[in-house]
């Protein structure tokens, strides 16, 4: 959402790390630059492809939407609980 108080902190500062762990504990993690996407197909894509997304903004062309791209510098994985990340190749 556009007014949400970590929008204005990554339009400060546009490097991210998003964090994902699975049920297991299993860890990745991608960091990056955050990009605003401006593509109406993707954006449109993005739309039809979240039915809660929709419910909760009501429309594509509300101002509240937006949607970032990271582009990734590094991505790491750790097995749970093993407290040791291994890099995962860019390619």
């Amino acid at each position: 959402m556009r007014s949400y108080h970590k929008t204005a902190e990554i339009a400060a500062n546009p490097k991210v790390e998003l964090c994902y762990l699975d049920d297991k504990h299993d860890q990745v993690r991608i960091t990056g630059i955050a990009e605003i996407v401006t593509d109406r197909a993707i954006l449109q894509a993005i739309w039809d492809a979240n039915p809660l997304l929709r419910q909760y903004l009501g429309s594509l062309e509300n101002p509240m939407l937006i949607v970032y791209r990271i582009k990734s510098t590094r991505v790491r994985f750790m097995k749970e609980w093993a407290l040791d990340y291994h890099e995962v190749a860019l390619s």
